[in-house]
């Protein structure tokens, strides 16, 4: 399996170059030179496997010849051991052919565990046999960057940066990143929004002396491996509900395209996949582009649902990539384009190609406020306001014949102060997180300055005697 980038000037690389690379070169995100094609007999035969022997075998697809697959199998069950639920991704029945498959059972409480527990153990097994050291930068809108953090704490091969915006998490989000006081992590809050840690972590990568000076690497959805670690729930949901005899649909809440990419590249698998939901709040350049074709930058605004609070979509750029018919050129062109002028321009027939897979809806804060309670009322389940919007999306696109599938991106608990507007509930955390807020938190807050973020990771680096 080789990996070239959307941009085409940057060279092709096999799976353990493209995860330690994070970002291509040239700006672009590698993608799989092929797609992995299985064929119905083949997802029939994937059936009776628990959760990790899913995910090894899926994984395989993409990793290769890179890894074995005995270690792979083996970095999959140590990842998913830890999870506080067996099934690890248990569906829940809501209503008539409608589910929600929770995927927030990890140690922090979020669907970003389940590719970042694994990315941890991948990092340190290829780092281990290639006797290198790197050192890794992320931005988060709120989970991405604890789920990193717990994976890769303590690790001796590595050193994380993590930018998060300056008030702009839910506190628990926040806290679950400043607490961890292992002293290879180090986080920065950005005074700033998600999009403008976004644009520090890419200008770090584009900054060549200073990349290869401290052999930056990402975990951001920018990175290949997260994206290739969230394809088997989607596989794995699907089989439990008929498929490969039987079409699903999926709804997935999502501000970097990262998470519907991956059930994205599930259907380009041969997963039989109706249609593909994209659920937002009021930052809704993904909806809007879905829906009137405009894809266009109009500013970040706090919300209840504070990890889609971007507008710039990264992994859509992968999208881009393959409804151009991989014109790396004109992919490029157009990312510059976007960038310098902060509009997309997208020819119909290209938009009218993505309608074909993918509907979305976006909703206020006060409409996400109503779902919340009125799940509880109807089903007595407790949607975190992300999760709520997913529902209310999978409401409006849903066939009576095909089930759908809303995927539960994070615990309730992770929002109280929303909870507890919406039904009067205060979701209490896992015991394992009971003491959250008596722990000591350690953090930095810096202005949106590409030379003061990079002093702060050759601070890390230096401290961990890189």
């Amino acid at each position: 399996m080789r990996y070239v980038s959307t941009r085409g000037q940057a060279p092709t690389l096999n799976f353990s170059q493209a995860l330690l690379a994070g970002l291509a070169e040239d700006g672009g995100l590698y993608i799989p030179q092929t797609w992995p094609q299985l064929s119905a007999d083949e997802f029939r035969q994937l059936r009776g496997l628990s959760y990790p022997e899913l995910a090894a075998k899926i994984i395989g697809l993409f990793t290769g010849n890179d890894i074995p697959q005995p270690v792979l199998l083996d970095l999959c069950q140590q990842s998913y051991a830890g999870f506080n639920h067996k099934a690890i991704v248990p569906l829940i029945q809501l209503e008539h052919n409608l589910f929600v498959q929770e995927l927030f059972h990890g140690p922090t409480l979020a669907f970003k565990d389940m590719a970042m527990q694994l990315l941890g153990r991948l990092f340190d097994y290829v780092l281990s046999q290639k006797g290198q050291r790197i050192n890794i930068v992320g931005a988060t809108s709120g989970d991405t960057g604890s789920a990193a953090i717990e994976a890769f704490k303590d690790s001796k091969y590595l050193t994380v940066t993590i930018l998060h915006p300056y008030g702009r998490t839910s506190e628990v989000q926040r806290r679950q990143m400043t607490t961890v006081l292992s002293s290879n992590i180090n986080n920065i809050a950005v005074e700033g929004s998600f999009d403008d840690c976004q644009d520090l972590v890419k200008a770090m990568f584009a900054d060549a002396s200073f990349r290869d000076e401290v052999q930056l690497s990402a975990v951001n959805s920018i990175n290949w491996g997260r994206i290739a670690a969230q394809v088997p729930y989607y596989i794995y949901a699907a089989l439990a509900l008929g498929a490969p005899d039987r079409e699903v649909s999926f709804t997935v809440p999502t501000g970097n395209f990262g998470n519907i990419l991956a059930a994205w590249t599930a259907k380009k698998m041969g997963l039989p996949i109706n249609v593909l939901c994209v659920a937002s709040n009021h930052n809704d350049i993904l909806t809007r582009f879905i829906l009137n074709n405009d894809m266009s930058i109009q500013g970040v605004k706090p919300s209840l649902s504070p990890s889609m609070d971007i507008q710039i979509s990264s992994n859509f750029e992968r999208l881009l990539f393959e409804l151009l018919n991989r014109d790396a050129n004109q992919c490029r062109q157009i990312m510059q384009d976007f960038r310098k002028n902060g509009k997309m321009d997208i020819p119909d027939l290209l938009w009218n190609k993505a309608k074909e897979s993918f509907k979305g809806l976006a909703l206020s804060d006060e409409e996400t406020k109503t779902v919340i309670q009125n799940c509880y009322n109807d089903s007595l389940y407790l949607a975190d306001p992300h999760t709520a919007i997913g529902i209310a999306t999978a409401q409006k696109y849903r066939s009576k014949d095909v089930p759908m599938i809303t995927v539960a991106t994070a615990h309730p608990a992770k929002f109280p102060d929303a909870l507890k507007q919406a039904t009067g509930i205060l979701p209490p955390l896992p015991l394992a997180l009971a003491d959250l807020y008596d722990r000591k938190e350690n953090y930095q807050i810096l202005p949106a300055d590409l030379q003061k973020i990079e002093n702060s990771v050759r601070a890390v680096i230096l401290k961990n005697n890189f």
